[in-house]
């Protein structure tokens, strides 16, 4: 087998893009390819061969490009990490916008937006693209909408009861300050975030909080983002563990919508106002949401390309599809 990918960081954050997936991934949308890729040998062969070592590593991120659900989008993304494939990625959408204007897919202006629509599992998204004298400048990440669901949650940790806000922005997200804990989100409180983290996660299983309320295949607590309150108006670092204790560098496409939506319903951010998010890394995205009966979140940030690679795989290795560490 060969496989070819070209591979994004956004943020920090890699993405490694499948724009000819050797497998076949059947399904009549994006979402149901996603439900059917879970339980497909060979679609899961493949993501376990891209992420896992010795060609990927624990925190390694991606997408397979699919069909889109019908003519409105450009594309269609099954987005994939070491545990499986998740319902939304907007670290990877900003990377999928990007590569689409540079690898020439999209027609863009020399100075001016290009708009990328995107199928994923969750619904379209779309990567409005900037440019300036030929030269793609940023990337707007418009999420699905996105709202609070509980802001009132208490659970147990060994650090003592963590009050826990659950919000959707395209993924249900746990929301804890790490303050509250006694932590920062800095690299030296890593370790022991993604502990906790791992730990809030499997607390909410099975929560009334952890459940979308009309699409059950969106079921699910999809990863804990800790954050900061830093000095400004709305200014915040946060870093998310999700899947089984990854670990976002980015400052969390989904779960700074998430985030937008949980200030929105509190008042601590209003329309058309910026929420600075800063990631772990020191990476930045910059979101904000429109007037109107919905909270769709508008986050910017920028993504740019690490290599291209052609992945083979020898029939006699017995370390094939790989393996991970944690």
């Amino acid at each position: 087998m060969r496989v070819s990918t070209v591979d994004y960081h956004t943020g920090g954050e890699p993405f490694r893009i499948v724009p000819a997936p050797p497998v076949g991934i059947p399904g009549g949308s994006v979402a149901e390819r996603r439900v059917l890729a879970i339980g497909d040998t060979d679609a899961d062969r493949l993501r376990r061969l891209l992420c896992h070592e010795p060609r990927g590593h624990a925190d390694m991120y991606g997408g397979m490009l699919v069909p889109p659900d019908d003519d409105g989008a450009r594309l269609g993304v099954l987005f994939f990490h070491k545990d499986g494939f998740s319902t939304a990625c907007g670290h990877g959408t900003i990377a999928l916008g990007v590569w689409a204007v540079r690898s020439g897919l999209v027609d863009a202006p020399a100075d001016g937006v290009a708009e990328v629509p995107i199928d994923v599992p969750s619904g379209r998204v779309t990567a409005r693209v900037h440019t300036a004298a030929g030269r793609v400048t940023a990337a707007d990440f418009v999420s699905v909408p996105s709202y609070l669901v509980d802001d009132n949650i208490v659970v147990r940790t060994p650090r003592g009861p963590a009050t826990v806000t659950v919000s959707y922005g395209g993924a249900l997200y746990a929301q804890v300050e790490a303050a509250s804990l006694g932590l920062a989100v800095t690299p030296e409180h890593l370790p022991e975030l993604i502990v906790l983290g791992r730990q809030i996660k499997a607390a909410l299983a099975g929560h009334p909080a952890a459940r979308h309320p009309s699409d059950p295949r969106l079921d699910g607590i999809y990863g804990t983002i800790f954050f900061d309150v830093l000095p400004g108006a709305a200014h915040q670092r946060n870093v998310t563990i999700f899947a089984d204790g990854e670990v976002d560098r980015s400052p969390c496409g989904s779960g700074t919508a998430a985030r937008v939506a949980t200030l929105a319903a509190v008042g601590r951010l209003a329309p058309g106002q910026r929420l600075l998010h800063d990631s772990i890394v020191g990476s930045r995205f910059v979101a904000r949401y429109a007037p109107g009966p919905e909270v769709v979140p508008v986050i910017t940030g920028m993504a740019y390309p690490t290599g291209e690679h052609t992945f083979v795989v020898d029939p006699d290795d017995p370390m094939t599809p790989g393996f991970v560490l944690r």
